[in-house]
């Protein structure tokens, strides 16, 4: 199962708590870049680059594929690719945490810390892009009002139907 969205949405929280309802695994791809890098994200993309952080990040999404029982946290772009897209609408049930941006704009610092959403105009504008491919995904959370525990429950009545 592969939780997709775009950054801020809850995804690794969202991920955590379905692993343990379901007594499966997390994992997150943005952890395990920087686990991979040993550096964090922000680091990855100052130093090399958004071409150079993608190719990884497919890297990591070709490791996590073989796994089964394992609840996946994508990174806010990893579902934008269309490859990327492909490779986890052929593996798994995709889910899209859908957030407003105003609830994202709250959430998510433009401190640094999250490279693509240090500039406010180009952060909006990216949420915009990449909606049409986080559509893509099998089954649409509305993550608006709900907490993580609705939300979970939300996921098991549609694995249950």
């Amino acid at each position: 199962m592969y939780l997709v969205g775009f950054m801020g949405a809850g995804k690794t929280t969202l991920a955590r708590a379905l692993g343990a309802r379901l007594g499966w695994r997390a994992e997150d791809v943005d952890e395990r870049i920087e686990a991979r890098e040993h550096r964090t994200i922000a680091e990855v993309f100052a130093r090399d680059g958004e071409p150079y952080f993608r190719s990884v990040e497919r890297q990591v999404l070709l490791d996590l594929l073989p796994l089964r029982h394992t609840v996946v946290a994508t990174g806010g772009g990893t579902f934008a690719d269309l490859e990327n897209r492909a490779l986890i609408n052929r593996d798994g049930l995709s889910i899209w945490i859908d957030v407003p941006l105003a609830l994202l704009v709250d959430r998510v610092p433009s401190d640094g810390r999250r490279p693509l959403a240090a500039d406010r105009a180009r952060f909006e504008q990216l949420y915009e892009t990449r909606r049409a491919g986080y559509r893509q995904a099998h089954y649409r959370l509305d993550a608006e009002q709900s907490p993580v525990p609705a939300l979970v429950e939300q996921v098991m009545d549609y694995l249950d139907a």
